[in-house]
């Protein structure tokens, strides 16, 4: 029974921060993924960030500039410091986990930002 859980969410000003976690708990032996995604209305569900299988990072491009991806393997946890935002990047944002070869996703935490 595992479970992912996304954290962090809430309303900010365009330029403002905020740092996003992601826990993923329960019957797991070890995560081999973690990585953010955030779907807009009317929009697919797009990568924000990842660890990839070799642990290199990867950033969407519209991202790369102002966030940062972070993790702590022990804790199964992952982290996004979000800078300078813009109201673009309004989204839910989602957490995926892998581990034994099967996805997990967290419910989302809303992120809006506001001019």
């Amino acid at each position: 029974q595992a479970q992912v859980v996304e954290s962090g969410g809430g309303l900010v000003q365009a330029g403002g921060s905020l740092r996003l976690s992601c826990v993923a708990s329960g019957r797991i032996s070890g995560v081999n993924y973690m990585g953010w995604y955030r779907q807009a209305p009317g929009k697919q569900r797009d990568l924000v960030a990842q660890f990839a299988a070799d642990g290199s990072i990867n950033y969407a491009d519209a991202v790369k500039d102002r966030f940062r991806i972070s993790r702590n393997k022990a804790r199964n946890a992952v982290y996004l410091q979000m800078d300078s935002l813009k109201p673009e990047d309004t989204a839910v944002y989602y957490c995926k986990a892998v581990n034994a070869g099967i996805d997990y996703w967290g419910r989302g935490t809303q992120v809006t930002v506001s001019s």
